[in-house]
């Protein structure tokens, strides 16, 4: 009798695992892929009000009264902003107004890299506390001191009629002087000049001072050309301060011929009513010059950010 041999079961293979490469590749896409979910949620939460502002600014004024608004305007009337542009001086507004920017600009760069400098490259004693007085400057807000400033504008000795103590007559009130001499330094452009001349390597200031190059030399032909990037976003953000500024110049002017364009937008708001349509109108035009300037100079704003060491 044949007895059948019984040859022993192979085990099965285990189940193929995909490699860990290949897993981890997964991951980062899934990683990337919340990231940008969440980076877009954000910017349509932030622009959300711009969009708003923009449709507005082309809405007809019974549709801006609706309940609810419709989302899309039904009616575009580009004649809004002709009509803005008519009611206000706008040329003169937007003229002050970039005089006041590129004033502020100018002089805080001039000013502000100078101040930067000393504190970050020469020697004297007084220089950690002058630069822990700026970084305090920084923390205390501009409508705590808005009515310091404004009584030493308004005294200000032998201008405006004023005697040599200040008293008897208008002082800055009403001129550029009110306008551009308060911004023509900020503590915060300070604390960022001195971050970026930080950063410079100070082997090269000490070899160009054995050259017998002077300071003002080094810091003019040497140093500053080395922060370029930095020179860009203090300006940038210099000339939006002054771009926007709306409280000091609608303390400081009483004329049409000084008020700036974001004093001039508040025309359009009447103790009866509001054209709310002028109105974003107005503040549609003021806004557009800031958008295309950011929007030119993104990439060295955010590269002088970045080298300033500020995260």
């Amino acid at each position: 009798m044949a007895t059948d041999t019984l040859s022993p079961r192979t085990p099965a293979a285990p189940a193929a695992r995909p490699p860990r490469s290949t897993s981890l590749r997964r991951q980062k896409r899934l990683a990337s892929g919340g990231v940008l979910a969440v980076l877009i949620i954000a910017s349509l939460l932030m622009a959300a009000p711009f969009l708003w502002m923009a449709l507005s600014s082309i809405r007809d004024p019974t549709e801006l009264a609706k309940v609810p608004m419709p989302l899309i305007p039904q009616d575009l009337r580009l004649e809004n902003y002709t009509e803005a542009l008519s009611r206000a001086p706008f040329g003169i507004y937007a003229r002050n107004s970039l005089i006041l920017a590129t004033a502020a600009a100018v002089l805080n760069v001039a000013f502000g890299s100078a101040c930067g400098y000393a504190l970050a490259k020469m020697r004297f004693p007084l220089a950690p506390a002058v630069f822990g007085w700026m970084v305090a400057c920084i923390m205390i807000p501009f409508y705590a001191t808005v009515i310091p400033v404004f009584l030493m504008v308004r005294h200000m000795p032998m201008f405006g009629g004023n005697t040599i103590l200040g008293a008897g007559g208008t002082g800055w009130i009403d001129t550029w002087w009110a306008l551009i001499v308060p911004g023509a330094i900020s503590p915060f452009m300070v604390f960022l000049f001195r971050q970026f001349y930080v950063a410079t390597p100070t082997e090269l200031i000490e070899a160009a001072r054995l050259d017998g190059v002077g300071e003002f030399g080094i810091y003019t032909r040497i140093v500053t050309p080395l922060i370029k990037p930095g020179l860009l976003t203090v300006a940038l953000l210099s000339f939006e301060a002054g771009w926007n500024n709306f409280l000091w110049p609608l303390l400081v002017t009483t004329s049409d011929s000084l008020r700036v364009i974001q004093v001039g937008i508040s025309s359009f708001r009447q103790e009866a009513a509001t054209d709310w349509h002028l109105l974003m109108a107005g503040t549609t035009l003021a806004a557009v010059p800031m958008i295309i300037l950011f929007l030119v100079f993104q990439r060295y704003f955010v590269e002088g950010f970045a080298a300033s060491g500020i995260k």
